[in-house]
């Protein structure tokens, strides 16, 4: 067991000699990733027709795609240069993955917010306008800034320029990702595969490549940490020129996204703890001063801004928090959880499920397997072998605490899968594996490098842990979405339930009755509403009224009146087929109005037709408006 998970390093390099850039490998591999994304399109055409070979022709496609790619990035003698290059085509065909999806709009529920945010932007002219979908996303306002300055340098619509400027930021985060781990870590083999275990991460194919504010919040984060570690043995002014760059980055960090800033406020403050507790550095006092001066950026900055706009942080994401640690306490205690967990999860396919279980296994054995390991790489002792090296790590006698602390963060792991057994605790489990993910690729990068691959690898120990990567970004893919392929209409299901009825219901509502009216409807009428149609949408029909109870009330009985008379609510959009399923995501308005069991009733949707003062002015069979503004006359 002690040869296992032990600390030994085998006393080798991790890279062999230089080797010259394969141009032949490279042209194979580029035919071939273009081969698996015309797989990939084949797919999503299939599904949209709902025919039978969706599933074999676009899982075919993402096989294709990234087995080939990863075992050559793997390879213990692949030059630098290349597993860069193929690093950028695997992270750039990924994303295109994802766009293909939806490949002329967005797709995604936080996009569409961001959307409305950038519109906003460019109708006004100025920052920080409310949005009722959406209150804290105006406050960090940096995605939308880059996006409109390219509209207006070049002319582009808005959904291209947001498109490409997510392609530049996937490229940017790989190569900053790769230059930190190096930096780190001194090996491009390691820091390659490390990046590639990093695809694995169930936020990397779908969350982190939509229009959202952590796309670039972090490109951001990793960015301050690569300048960061790669100053590490800088002294005088080139010290005070990348803790100038620094400070830069943190700043736009600061008012990009929330998380982000936090974990890069967390990040610094830990590494200069430990910086605290180092010993055997000749020049820790500068050391020390710097990380110092960075951990006090990284922690006021976002503060200042927070003071600045008056965000109220902690009463956004505090009951989320809450709730989530509540009920995973409560679940491992055995206990009758506080919060309702009688919803289950949507329901995915069984291969699905059993490739993403396969690839969390995975991540565990080389968890187990590259944990001392890594720690052994940070510790003085020479040679590294025995457990010497951890006695050292005890001693506080290390070369490089970001490899300590990297190496420590990989225990977020097994805690942000505690929190997606549970359903009010997924978002977070699901958000932690978006920065989480950065110590786990660095131990088990380690492992395959020190310990998988050996000393003298044979044929079969060189390709079965890439083999084993592969499967690692398969499981990245299978866990980020109830199901990637485009298909037919599923009612509350986020991006699967944006569709063309519900796009031309939201411009109709645009052209025939003017921007800007007050509507209330569902989730995802909403955004639609919101972005083609431009309204102003609300969640709540007044104080202490929220939209959800007036549409889901059997009948229009005098406390419905009173909210919608009592408001200054214009239209209501319903949706009737709401009626026909149950909501595949839990609910049908918003995350906090779960709804189990049976559909909505129909009778209960179209309630408003015998209501004096009520108006159906749009009716395609499906979806039907009704006008209420005579309503507030008779109140």
């Amino acid at each position: 067991m002690s040869a296992i998970i032990g600390p030994d390093l085998r006393d080798r390099s991790a890279d062999a000699p230089p080797q010259p850039v394969n141009y032949g490998w490279i042209a194979i591999l580029c035919l071939t990733v273009a081969t698996a994304l015309l797989l990939v399109v084949a797919g999503h055409a299939a599904g949209r027709r709902e025919y039978d070979a969706a599933p074999p022709l676009f899982w075919s496609g993402i096989i294709l795609l990234v087995v080939p790619t990863s075992l050559r990035i793997a390879w213990p003698t692949t030059a630098r240069r290349e597993r860069l290059f193929l690093l950028f085509l695997l992270a750039e065909a990924l994303y295109y993955c994802k766009k293909v999806y939806s490949p002329t709009s967005f797709s995604g529920y936080d996009e569409y917010l961001h959307w409305i945010a950038a519109e906003d932007l460019i109708t006004a002219r100025r920052l920080f306008l409310s949005n009722p979908l959406f209150p804290i996303g105006p406050t960090y306002p940096a995605l939308e800034i880059l996006t409109t300055a390219i509209v207006d340098l070049t002319g582009l619509p808005l959904f291209v320029a947001g498109t490409l400027l997510l392609a530049v930021l996937k490229g940017t985060f790989i190569g900053a990702l790769f230059l930190f781990f190096e930096s780190i870590a001194g090996s491009p083999r390691i820091s390659a595969i490390a990046c590639l275990v990093y695809m694995g991460c169930s936020t990397f194919f779908l969350f982190d490549a939509s229009f959202s504010y952590e796309s670039l919040g972090i490109v951001l984060c990793v960015l301050a940490f690569a300048v960061e570690a790669a100053s590490k043995d800088l002294v005088g002014r080139p010290r005070l020129t990348s803790l100038g760059l620094i400070a830069v980055l943190l700043a736009s960090l600061a008012v990009t996204h929330h998380v982000s800033a936090a974990f890069a406020a967390v990040y610094f403050g830990a590494l200069a703890g430990l910086e605290a507790l180092r010993r055997h550095d000749p020049t820790r006092i500068e050391t020390r001063i710097g990380v110092s001066l960075t951990a006090i950026l990284a922690m006021a900055l976002p503060f200042l801004w927070m003071q600045a706009r008056g965000i109220p942080l902690a009463g956004y994401l505090g009951p989320v928090i809450e709730a989530g640690f509540n009920t995973l306490l409560a679940k491992i205690l055995g206990a009758a959880s506080p919060v309702s967990e009688h919803l289950e999860a949507p329901a995915k396919a069984l291969y699905l499920q059993l490739t993403t279980l396969l690839a969390l296994l995975l991540l565990a054995i080389g968890l187990a397997t590259g944990f001392f390991r890594s720690l052994a790489m940070a510790a003085l002792s020479s040679p590294r072998s025995g457990w010497r090296p951890i006695h050292h790590i005890l001693k506080c006698r290390w070369h490089d605490s970001r490899l300590v602390l990297l190496t420590l963060l990989a225990f977020g792991l097994p805690v942000s899968v505690a929190f997606r057994l549970t359903v009010i605790g997924w978002e977070i489990g699901n958000r932690m594996g978006t920065f989480v993910f950065i110590g786990v690729g660095l131990v088990v990068a380690v492992s395959i490098v020190h310990f998988w691959h050996g000393t003298t690898p044979s044929a079969w120990r060189r390709i079965v842990p890439a083999v084993a990567l592969a499967v690692i970004v398969l499981g990245g893919v299978t866990s980020s979405a109830i199901n990637p392929i485009d298909g037919r209409y599923r009612v509350a299901a986020d991006q699967e339930s944006i569709e063309p009825m519900g796009i031309e219901t939201a411009r109709w509502a645009k052209e025939w009755l003017g921007a800007g009216n007050h509507f209330i409807t569902d989730r995802i009428n909403s955004i639609l509403l919101a972005s083609y149609g431009r309204q102003d949408v609300r969640i709540k029909v007044k104080e202490g009224v929220d939209s959800a109870g007036i549409f889901e009330a059997e009948t229009f009985g005098p406390g419905e009146f009173w909210g919608l008379a009592g408001s200054d609510i214009d239209f209501l959009l319903v949706d009737r087929r709401l009626s026909t399923a149950p909501p595949v995501l839990g609910f049908y308005f918003q995350p906090w109005q779960r709804r189990q069991g049976t559909p909505i009733s129909a009778a209960a949707l179209l309630k408003f037709n015998d209501v004096k003062g009520v108006t159906r002015i749009y009716d395609n069979g499906w979806i039907v408006i009704y006008d209420v503004r005579e309503l507030h006359d008779n109140f």
